[in-house]
């Protein structure tokens, strides 16, 4: 019953997490090793929970992402599918031991590039006369790094996002949503093809991502977006913290 508890309230704290401005990963993650799930596997897990909670946000943006006129979104979509298809193959390759190193180190970069988020978004648009908008070379190595390792993906595509020039929040939101699903689609097929994914806490995590995911896109009209990120931010440095004394421990 804890860890039911524990997986649950997980998966909606990170369903509005992701929903609102990314960094579910730095809630559903842990969860996932804290109640004994190994490494690679938990990060497989989270992806495959956060699925529905991606489709109810996506839902609930709708009208944003409808509005999306300029967006090629078949061609975004399908390069996404392919980035996470390669980042996925590239978890599978990797040792428990392996990852288990590198977590920290990624949940850090990830929390940082989260905090200094808007520093990030304004200097990545200085960068829209050089860069190609909705380019595949800018596209494909977020959606690699999304399906290695999902955390801080939603920044880091807000952040790609400006280098494209867009400048509605929530249409970017919606963008993000969308092709966040995507790649968890590819990447549920092929972690549930390999056996990587362990089904009763992803079954638990997923009904709390469609809670949260679903509050989310109104969650995000009402609470002033600074608190949020600061919460999101210190709930990111303390699992950094945690995952680097683990590590030290040899836990």
């Amino acid at each position: 019953m804890p860890d039911f508890a524990l997986l649950f309230l997980a998966g909606i704290i990170a369903g509005i997490m992701n929903a609102v401005a990314g960094g579910g990963t730095f809630i559903s993650f842990p969860a996932l090793v804290f109640t004994g799930v190994p490494p690679v596997i938990a990060n497989a897990t989270s992806t495959v929970a956060a699925l529905p909670g991606y489709l109810a946000a996506t839902i609930g943006f709708r009208r944003d992402i409808a509005a999306l006129t300029d967006a090629p979104l078949k061609k975004l979509s399908l390069w996404t599918v392919v980035g996470g298809a390669a980042g996925s193959a590239l978890l599978l390759i990797s040792s428990n031991q392996t990852f288990a190193l590198l977590v920290p180190f990624l949940l850090l970069l990830a929390t940082v590039v989260f905090y200094w988020s808007e520093p990030v978004r304004h200097l990545a648009a200085r960068w829209r006369s050089v860069v190609v908008p909705f380019g595949l070379g800018t596209l494909l190595p977020v959606a690699i790094y999304g399906g290695y390792f999902n955390g801080g993906l939603g920044i880091i595509l807000l952040a790609l996002f400006a280098m494209w020039g867009m400048s509605d929040l929530h249409q970017m939101n919606g963008l993000k949503s969308w092709l966040s699903f995507a790649l968890s689609v590819i990447a549920f097929a092929i972690f549930a093809f390999a056996g990587k994914i362990v089904w009763g806490p992803a079954a638990i995590m997923s009904a709390g991502t469609i809670m949260g995911g679903y509050a989310g896109p109104a969650i995000s009209r009402r609470i002033p977006l600074r608190i949020l990120r600061l919460l999101i931010a210190a709930v990111g440095f303390g699992m950094s913290a945690i995952f680097f004394w683990r590590l030290i421990k040899g836990v």
